[in-house]
């Protein structure tokens, strides 16, 4: 497959809220917006945001990874290492909360990566993380997880 750009739409009950994280907190670039939707350049892909009912937000479930419940809907960016280290320091000076907090998951082992979880205004979870070794994002072999 050519390499392609991905979209990914998803609910927010309070666009202004949605801009503060996206925008300010993020950095993310604002593209085309609506009364009900904005586009952002999220990592060079599009992320858009539509305004739903509080109520029509979805429930979130989670699955167990390394200790962690980790929920199983949602996105975020695999970072450089560098990248990740100043993505910390930009939430820290937002006064963002983690959902789950910064850690190293499965350390030693082949798969190594540093993670953290988020929350947007509206309850989606973000995870951003870096792997030590970046060849093993898509790796198969030899992986040793639970």
């Amino acid at each position: 497959m050519d390499s392609a750009l991905f979209h990914l739409a998803l609910p927010v009950d309070d666009l202004d809220a949605a801009a503060g994280f996206y925008g300010d907190v993020l950095g993310c670039r604002r593209g085309r917006a609506s009364p009900r939707w904005i586009d952002y350049d999220f990592g060079g892909h599009q992320l858009v945001v539509h305004l739903v009912e509080r109520d029509a937000m979805p429930a979130v479930a989670t699955n167990p990874v390394d200790g962690e419940a980790v929920p199983a809907s949602h996105f975020g960016l695999v970072l450089s290492w560098d990248a990740w280290d100043a993505l910390l320091a930009r939430f820290a000076a937002h006064g963002v909360a983690f959902a789950i907090a910064p850690q190293t998951r499965f350390a030693g082992r082949r798969g190594e990566q540093r993670t953290c979880f988020v929350r947007d205004p509206a309850g989606n979870y973000l995870e951003f993380k870096c792997f030590r070794n970046p060849d093993m994002l898509f790796a198969t072999d030899g992986l040793d997880y639970p």
